[in-house]
């Protein structure tokens, strides 16, 4: 027998000493898990009063609107009648006398309540024109009843329309897709199937193309200004870097509003740009730059330029200068090796800070309000108007809800392409 084979009394021994090993590896592993689990659960209680205020100030709040884009209980509330009426109705048509009945009724209660506007303002963004049909035929049923309630309906055109009652019964459903194809400028036709709303209608389309392509423009030119800057302030010697980073941070720290309306005042007809232009030649003519949409590239490239330069100084200012000279002793052309050495590494923190202006660039409201022209507001300008003045707060969640999605779907796209640990924020 070998000096190390274990003899047949050793056997039941060596099993107990590995089955005592074992045992303890498990306490050891359970009272490491243990004590993992005690330092997050003591982690999650300090961020808890945290949590629950992001929960209560932002996160609630932004659900709750968000759910408008797919909640609207305001018809199927004003009109119950109506909606027992159109339960068994097929669509063709008009509907019997009894739906033109329960309908009288509704708005007869409606009008005594004081919530006949609320209606007809719900039921005109389904059916334009509808509000003011709405409030004619309320005044006219105010002394009618029975059969003249009846024969008062049916006298008025609007109500006889084909367009009318479909619009009516699908309002009647609270739970709805209508504002969320609205944004996209599409709808449901009579088929069941979903169609383009007619060209004069569709506007939204064109206002995520222009939203994206301004932000689009506006990456871009602080890409162009931007990574030439950083590269000189990593480069140049800590003082001058120090004097130049405090140059690119000064407008930073000035109100966006407080820029916004200097820009206005620089881009005038006879402003200081037009002055530059004229003095050094570029253009022969004041040029219109306020109302404008290279205006509004200006004026919101200025204000994004940190954003974009910041992430990538962040990257340049970790990279030796020793690399380079490296591969310039390998025989490496300057331009070969800046392509092949120094890009590789500055392209995360340049993808962090193009995807950080252009993010912020598709929710600006005050600069293309103040700066762009009527045909050069963004999706962010639709969204307040029709929360300030249309009180639509379901086309404005419906607006927001696709833009969130086209946000996150963005982000995702750079996540994956990057990876979340490679985006350089700062």
């Amino acid at each position: 027998m070998s000096a190390f084979q274990p003899s047949e009394l050793d056997r039941p021994t060596l099993a107990r000493d590995r089955s005592a090993a074992d045992a303890d590896l498990k306490s050891v592993s359970a009272a490491l898990r243990r004590a993992e689990f005690g330092d997050r659960l003591r982690s999650l209680l300090l961020a808890a009063p945290l949590l629950i205020l992001l929960a209560l100030s932002f996160g609630i709040p932004i659900v709750l609107l968000l759910s408008r884009a797919v909640y609207d209980p305001t018809i199927a509330d004003a009109l119950p009648r109506t909606t027992v009426a159109l339960a068994g109705w097929n669509g063709q048509g008009l509907p019997g006398d009894e739906a033109f009945t329960a309908l009288a009724a509704d708005l007869k209660d409606n009008q005594a309540k004081g919530t006949a506007y609320e209606l007809a303002k719900s039921l005109n963004a389904r059916l334009p024109g509808a509000r003011s049909q709405i409030l004619k035929t309320v005044r006219k049923l105010e002394n009618a009843d029975g059969q003249a309630a009846l024969d008062a309906m049916k006298s008025l055109p609007f109500w006889s329309a084909p367009s009318t009652w479909p619009a009516i019964q699908s309002g009647t459903r609270s739970l709805t897709s209508f504002y969320l194809l609205s944004a996209l400028d599409l709808r449901w036709n009579a088929d069941g199937g979903i169609e383009r709303v007619p060209p004069e209608q569709a506007i939204f389309v064109q206002v995520f193309a222009r939203t994206f392509f301004v932000a689009a423009a506006v990456t871009l030119a602080t890409l162009l200004l931007g990574f030439p800057l950083a590269y000189l302030i990593a480069n140049v010697p800590k003082g001058l870097g120090a004097i130049l980073i405090v140059a690119v941070l000064l407008p930073f720290w000035t109100s966006i509003l407080v820029r916004t309306a200097a820009w206005t005042v620089l881009l005038q007809k006879f402003g200081l740009v037009n002055d530059m232009l004229l003095w050094l030649g570029v253009a022969s003519d004041r040029l219109d730059l306020m109302y404008s949409r290279m205006g509004l590239i200006i004026a919101m490239t200025h204000i994004q330029l940190p954003f974009t330069l910041l992430p990538i100084y962040s990257v340049m200012r970790t990279i030796p200068p020793s690399q380079m000279k490296a591969a310039y002793s390998l025989g490496a052309r300057p331009f070969t090796a800046f392509r092949r050495v120094y890009i590789p590494q500055v392209f995360p923190g340049v993808m962090a800070g193009c995807l950080l202006t252009f993010i912020l660039c598709l929710g600006y409201y005050i600069t293309p309000a103040l700066i762009g022209g009527a045909s050069d507001q963004l999706i962010s300008n639709f969204i307040a108007n029709y929360v300030n003045v249309e009180l639509n707060w379901e086309m404005a969640a419906a607006l927001s809800f696709i833009l969130l999605v086209f946000t996150l779907a963005l982000f995702g796209i750079f996540a994956r392409i990057l990876g979340l640990d490679r985006l350089k924020l700062v």
